[in-house]
């Protein structure tokens, strides 16, 4: 294998393990399947949104809420809901 290359995979493990703090996302659109349907999830400008009619009346839900878990520190921190702030984030 070219030496290169093994500079390169050995560089992606560790930006994979520093993730936390070297991967940070900015916008997305992710499909979230619920119990009854599947939903839009967008991040957007700093801010999670979903097409579920929960979402558009409480501007949170379980689909945004599912979000912030999996991705964590990954989310800029304004994208947090207060339910789960200090949960996805250290403080």
């Amino acid at each position: 294998m070219n030496s290169s290359l093994i500079g390169k995979i050995e560089k992606a493990r560790r930006y994979a393990e520093e993730a936390d703090r070297r991967i940070r996302f900015d916008s997305f659109a992710v499909s979230v399947m619920g119990e009854n349907d599947t939903r839009e999830v967008r991040l957007a400008d700093g801010k999670l949104t979903c097409t579920c009619d929960f979402y558009g009346g409480w501007g949170v839900c379980s689909h945004t809420m599912a979000l912030e878990r999996v991705l964590g520190t990954m989310l800029p921190k304004e994208a947090l809901s207060e339910a789960q702030q200090g949960v996805a984030q250290p403080a």
